[in-house]
């Protein structure tokens, strides 16, 4: 939840212009009417009050249905969310081919969560044909964007050499990316690769230092 919430922060900072940033602190009634009077960004902070309860009951239909308006009126962010709720089936039936087209939008309007999202649909093979090469160039759109779960995700790319020529050194960069920017399973990689030598030198204290801080 947490993660979401900084997510939908950071567009929303991004999309409101400065003399509606007051949209942020708004109560729900008067999101409700910025919605109606076609403010995508009001469905858009509303769809996530009502995604994880906070001021409302928590209601998946009604906040897929406004993430469906933000999305629709141009807010990507809207349409990240959207997919979000057809690849776990909330409030909607679970549909991963909307899911993919959904993230696809996310992703070219900027949404680095839609990229990686959609980097995990080729990679499984879930609405989308598998497609390895797809992934990791998607995996690498959404790490350089700053989306650490990126990283990680190309990191163990380049680790399988899926989609990208096996590379142990470039996965230990990308491990270490990962977990300085907060993905915990990027430093149980990165310890990893220090416990056996691959990518790195051999440094079995150094592996258990990284462990030790998660």
């Amino acid at each position: 939840m947490k993660t979401k919430f900084i997510l939908v922060m950071v567009f929303l900072m991004a999309f409101v212009s400065v003399a509606k940033a007051n949209l942020l602190t708004l109560a729900v009634d008067d999101l409700q009417k910025e919605c109606n009077g076609g403010n995508a960004g009001g469905c858009f902070l509303l769809g996530f009050r009502y995604d994880v309860g906070q001021g409302v009951k928590q209601d998946y239909f009604t906040a897929a249905e406004l993430y469906k308006k933000a999305c629709d009126g141009g807010v990507t962010g809207g349409c990240y969310f959207f997919g979000v709720a057809y690849e776990r089936g909330q409030g909607v039936k679970q549909d991963h081919f909307a899911a993919a087209d959904l993230y696809k939008k996310a992703c070219d309007g900027g949404v680095t969560g839609g990229c990686y999202s959609l980097g995990n649909s080729y990679a499984n093979g879930q609405g989308v044909k598998q497609d390895y090469f797809a992934a990791a160039d998607l995996y690498k759109k959404a790490c350089d964007g700053g989306e650490a779960g990126g990283c990680f995700k190309l990191g163990v790319s380049y680790f399988n050499g899926q989609g990208v020529k096996q590379d142990h050194f470039a996965a230990a960069d990308l491990y270490k990316k990962a977990c300085d920017g907060g993905v915990t399973i990027g430093c149980f990689g990165l310890g990893f690769l220090y416990e056996y030598g691959k990518g790195v030198r051999q440094n079995t204290q150094k592996a258990l230092d990284i462990w030790k801080k998660l």
